[in-house]
């Protein structure tokens, strides 16, 4: 399925993503989803140790909206039983989908920036030239 990412998100009913613009692509897509990052042990230390990680948030989801509207699970949290219940949850819960259509919804909206209304502007002015 390389390279036919939408036509996955498409026919799924929840998505496992790892953290980066696949859950902004999924955001996009307007599917629920659980979001999992891991790094080398190496690096996830020293980052933790030296307090260089200082976001609430790592998924877009959740930093665009600066709220936790798809759980997120970082280094030892991300287990295969955790990422499970989680994925199970947007399964076994169809009451808590509306609320996140709605977040991504209102995050999307905000990404546009009126961008079609700019773009007809922007050809109204060339015509009238």
């Amino acid at each position: 399925m390389e390279g036919r990412s939408r036509e996955v998100l498409a026919a799924a009913d929840v998505v496992l993503v790892a953290s980066g613009t696949a859950t902004l692509e999924t955001l996009l897509s307007k599917r629920p989803m659980v979001v999992a990052y891991r790094l080398g042990a190496a690096t996830a230390f020293l980052l933790q140790r030296l307090g260089l990680v200082k976001v609430q948030h790592f998924s877009q989801p959740n930093l665009l909206s600066g709220r936790e509207v798809v759980p997120e699970f970082f280094q030892a949290a991300a287990t295969p039983e955790a990422l499970g219940a989680a994925l199970l949850g947007w399964l076994d819960s169809p009451a808590r989908l509306p609320p996140l259509q709605a977040a991504f919804d209102e995050i999307h909206e905000r990404l546009r920036c009126g961008g079609a209304g700019l773009a007809a502007d922007a050809v109204i002015e060339l015509l009238a030239r």
